[in-house]
């Protein structure tokens, strides 16, 4: 069977423990002046809806380094389901390539991607899920000696696709997570309710600072997000007692750190005294999504390869 990732929930959690050992390599090695060809003469093919600096520049890098090629496709390029069909697209592409990735607006358009082509396809960014950066995110706190278990993770801000994906690791990997959104913001239900029937230890709440108490972690994201432009005065209104600051870092433990996927608004979720801070670590964030985005890459297209090669 074709393995795809648009979801943490794709893979078990064996398999992401795989890929976090292939990261673990992949970086050592590669800063050591040894690197890994694994995709030499392979192509992913990356289709942009949305602009990117991380997602554009660690996927296509990525791919140079482990010996393959990336094709960069913007929305002028391709046009999903306008120019043609997604399923069009799909059936097209994986005709040339080895696997898509996809940077999209809406998560079904991934799904109509992975149900049509005969190749992976690796979630880049969709307005449900984000878990390229949560997959890197936990890899960063493993490098740095934590066990994701006996980890009290708390996310203060918009329950958006990087809530959702925390909301999935948190059931993959045991760690309490507690979420502090304000009322009207709070992540999906179905989300919440999914990752609760696998034992996830997730907590919904609107206290920012009940989020921050004895923290490990503490994690936010932008207030307003691509596509949600028009909202920004009224978002910046809902979320301002919900920053990342020096105050509501103290309630966290002395060694918790903080972390955000990047671009940050500095001044409205997070302030520079925190970001630029001894306890952020947001560019070891940053660093390793071009790792684990290349163990995701090889760990999919060598099982597809083995897939093919048994049919």
């Amino acid at each position: 069977m074709k393995r795809d990732f648009l979801t943490l929930r794709d893979l078990s959690r064996v398999e992401l423990e795989e890929i976090f050992s292939l990261a673990q390599q992949l970086k050592a090695d590669w800063k050591e002046g040894r690197p890994h060809p694994l995709l030499r003469g392979r192509v992913l093919a990356m289709i942009f809806e949305k602009p990117s600096l991380r997602t554009h520049v660690t996927f296509e890098v990525g791919m140079f380094q482990l010996g393959g090629h990336a094709v960069y496709l913007t929305p002028s390029d391709i046009q999903l389901g306008k120019r043609e069909t997604v399923a069009d697209a799909a059936r097209n592409l994986d005709r040339w390539v080895d696997a898509i990735m996809a940077r999209v607006y809406d998560h079904r358009t991934l799904e109509e991607l992975a149900r049509c082509a005969e190749v992976p396809v690796v979630n880049g960014l969709s307005d449900r899920f984000h878990p390229c950066q949560v997959l890197s995110d936990c890899f960063t706190l493993i490098e740095r000696g934590c066990n994701l278990p006996e980890l009290r993770i708390a996310f203060v801000g918009d329950g958006n696709n990087m809530a959702h994906s925390w909301i999935n690791a948190a059931a993959r990997f045991g760690f309490q997570l507690v979420v502090a959104s304000p009322r009207g913001y709070e992540p999906d239900a179905e989300v919440v309710a999914e990752a609760r029937k696998e034992g996830a230890r997730v907590s919904i709440g609107h206290d920012p600072a009940e989020a921050a108490n004895d923290a490990d972690v503490i994690y936010t994201d932008t207030w307003t997000s691509m596509g949600q432009e028009a909202e920004a005065e009224e978002r910046r209104r809902a979320f301002r007692d919900y920053q990342v600051n020096a105050e509501l870092l103290r309630l966290a433990k002395p060694t918790a750190v903080v972390m955000h996927c990047l671009p940050a608004h500095r001044g409205e979720e997070i302030t520079d005294e925190v970001i630029d801070g001894p306890q952020s670590i947001v560019f070891d964030q940053a660093e390793n999504r071009l790792h684990v985005q290349k163990a995701i890459l090889v760990w999919l297209v060598q099982h597809n390869l083995h897939r093919r090669a048994h049919c």
